[in-house]
């Protein structure tokens, strides 16, 4: 698999992250199946991941996203902040990128709360 490249700006074609009104359908149901996990750990850093990434992510992304977003909320919370290590039979990049992201301190606090 290729490794995983930060995307810095949005494709001129794709909607801004921050009008939920822009977002294609598809878009707008991950994104709020990301903020509604169950409990408010993962709902902070699942919900503020996707919220800064789904304007740019592809369909293959999408399809990624998809599938973890199947995963149970006590795995990932612990998954995404270095608790655990990720299971090699459930690593894919999308959760790569997810756990680097949401490993530091502080990931899911709003930065004005920081």
């Amino acid at each position: 698999m290729p490794p995983y490249i930060a995307l810095t700006s949005p494709q001129a074609d794709m909607p801004d992250e921050t009008d939920p009104d822009t977002l294609s359908p598809r878009r707008k149901r991950l994104l709020f199946r990301a903020w509604h996990r169950g409990t408010k750990e993962a709902d902070l850093m699942i919900g503020g991941f996707v919220k800064r990434n789904i304007a740019g992510f592809t369909e293959g992304e999408l399809d990624e996203l998809e599938a973890v977003l199947e995963l149970p909320d006590v795995d990932l919370a612990d998954w995404l902040s270095g608790r655990r290590a990720i299971p090699a039979h459930v690593t894919t990049p999308m959760l790569e990128r997810m756990a680097l992201e949401c490993g530091g301190t502080g990931a899911g606090v709003p930065p004005e709360l920081r």
